[in-house]
């Protein structure tokens, strides 16, 4: 039995079902109202593409009640690959609204309703799992990076618990040590902290009610997550490193890894 399946009886005061379909509706009409304008700088090709989605999700942000705290500054190099742990669905907007980039997505997500088609026009790259897909993922993502895109990747693969980071999944370095654009790809770490509900401090019994992982119901985890209070969320960003100071994408991946999970770490148990 999981965490959240023996704590069943919190949802009914932890999670407000009136506060979720009010946000809920406000993310909806946003959505809707937003999808035409980054339509149109899609297909124009403007600078609008990029500037959009970072409004829309800091909008989004404010209506899912979720505060962000940011330690550390994201680098000033471009382009460059940002590297982070994953916990929840919200995590896209979280990051989103900090970083002009684009995601590195598994392409199950392009198929989802909604998700998929905010995913496309936000210029998703998005990857098959399978080997035979490797090299032609690495080169098309050597290309994102020659045009001067910043992307973001979520190497672990899959979400975690928001208390352990997975290791991280070398392949999808590969792009780092071996890129199109120059000899050298600036990478930086990135962790992602859910700390507080309403002002206290999440346990491990509150936290599998916003991060989504394993074989949990996306809709009716949404729903819940919509309907809690106000969400805390710590942002770390770590020194830049450049794909020259390691022999190869394993090296890269270990050192990610445990930079990452040791930010996580330090936020999880109120050091940040």
């Amino acid at each position: 039995m999981s965490v959240l399946q023996a704590g069943q009886g919190l949802d009914k005061w932890l999670s407000s079902s009136v506060r979720a379909a009010f946000r809920l509706c406000l993310y909806v009409l946003f959505t809707l109202a937003i999808l035409p304008l980054q339509i149109f700088a899609v297909l124009s090709n403007t600078k609008l593409k990029t500037y959009i989605p970072v409004f829309y999700h800091k909008l989004c942000i404010r209506i899912f009640g979720i505060t962000v705290r940011v330690h550390g500054k994201h680098a000033e190099e471009t382009p460059i690959l940002y590297v982070s742990n994953h916990v929840s669905y919200s995590d896209i907007s979280i990051l989103g609204s900090l970083l002009e980039a684009s995601f590195v997505s598994k392409a199950e997500v392009s198929r989802w309703p909604l998700f998929g088609q905010l995913a496309k026009l936000n210029r998703t790259v998005f990857i098959q799992r399978r080997r035979s897909f490797a090299a032609d993922q690495r080169d098309h993502l050597s290309r994102r990076l020659a045009n001067g895109d910043n992307l973001i990747l979520f190497p672990e693969g899959t979400s975690a618990d928001g208390v352990h980071v997975l290791p991280f999944k070398s392949t999808l370095f590969s792009v780092a040590s071996q890129n199109g654009h120059s000899k050298n790809l600036f990478i930086q770490p990135v962790s992602i902290s859910y700390t507080c509900l309403d002002g206290i401090p999440i346990s491990r019994v509150l936290l599998p009610y916003i991060a989504w992982y394993g074989k949990m119901k996306l809709v009716s985890h949404l729903f819940t997550f919509l309907g809690l209070g106000r969400v805390t969320v710590d942002v770390q960003f770590h020194t830049p490193i450049s794909s020259s100071q390691f022999k190869d994408r394993k090296e890269i991946a270990e050192y990610c890894q445990r930079v990452v999970s040791a930010g996580a770490n330090r936020s999880n148990f109120g050091r940040s």
